[in-house]
């Protein structure tokens, strides 16, 4: 592997203060969201940009994203204007220095997720918590599950210990999923002896190109709890409250649909009965499947995609 190190660059500045507060005790938490994997509802892109909008912030870290980066995979935009490039998106991956809304500092990581060379990323990332005495990571995205937007969202936690989610069920038996450069950098931090957690909430699948602040909200309610942050999540309710109510005009709007909404609110009210029992999974035979649910859903909203958020 090559060195770690030469992937990133820390402001000795921020890093000084960084020491400076965690000297003689632990260090801050870091709380990772890292665009280009799967999240659903852009839970972890909302937060992210919530907690850098809401908090002071102070670029601690800056990877050098030409190493890391498969520009013609994902290709950054540009601005033409008339007869000259204007603008262009320079894709960033940072660690930020944030205080909370107490002023109790911890670390944001986010920006795009590493297309090349996981490993070093990983190890890159483990110097960075080793340095600063980072007792805890959590990442947090969305991922899209067979759920009606009416009820509670609910959240996969996963963790290198069991203690770190214990007060959390947990929805899936042993499955393979593809891998993401967050998942693979919470192993190689737990393999290492540090702990490290995340939370997948679980967004309405018929919602999860478009932008769900709820499950921002829920990703970021979770940390709180797991960190003792305060991250200033009320400021997300009125976006919240407008998306959620674009969503129920659209439904309202077609008899169709609410049966389709219906159909699943009695699907995850059946299987949040058993819960606890035996067989977690409720008879369902004579609903449609989620997909099925799913698929016309989202026709509905393609059809409607020029009248607000939830399109």
């Amino acid at each position: 592997m090559l060195d770690p190190s030469e992937i990133y660059g820390v402001d000795p500045a921020v890093a000084a203060e960084v020491e400076a507060r965690s000297a003689g005790g632990t260090g801050p938490v870091l709380v990772h969201a890292l665009r280009g994997f799967v999240d659903a509802g852009n839970a972890g892109q909302l937060a992210a940009a919530h907690l850098t909008d809401e908090l002071t912030t102070a670029r601690l870290a800056t990877f050098d994203v030409d190493q890391l980066l498969d520009y013609r995979s994902r290709r950054p935009t540009m601005t033409f204007d008339s007869t000259t490039w204007s603008h262009y998106a320079e894709p960033e991956l940072v660690v930020d220095l944030v205080r909370d809304s107490a002023g109790v500092p911890f670390l944001l990581m986010h920006g795009v997720e590493p297309d090349v060379q996981w490993e070093r990323f990983a190890a890159a990332v483990r110097q960075l918590v080793e340095r600063f005495d980072v007792p805890l990571t959590v990442g947090v995205h969305g991922i899209p599950m067979g759920i009606p937007h009416t009820r509670p969202l609910s959240v996969t936690a996963h963790g290198t210990r069991p203690e770190l989610v214990a007060d959390h069920p947990s929805w899936f038996g042993t499955v393979q999923v593809p891998a993401s450069a967050s998942a693979l950098l919470e192993m190689r931090l737990g393999e290492s002896g540090h702990d490290a957690m995340g939370f997948a909430v679980h967004v309405p699948h018929y919602l999860a190109q478009s932008a769900f602040p709820q499950a921002s909200i829920a990703a970021l309610q979770n940390v709180e709890r797991a960190t003792g942050l305060e991250l200033k999540v009320g400021a997300l309710t009125a976006t919240a409250e407008e998306t959620s109510e674009e969503i129920d005009r659209q439904v309202s709007g077609s008899e169709e649909v609410a049966a389709v909404v219906h159909a699943l609110e009695e699907q995850y009210d059946a299987f949040a009965r058993n819960l606890g029992r035996t067989g977690l999974l409720a008879e369902t035979t004579q609903l449609p499947t989620a997909d099925e649910l799913g698929a016309e859903f989202e026709r509905f909203l393609a059809e409607n995609s020029e009248d607000g958020p939830a399109a």
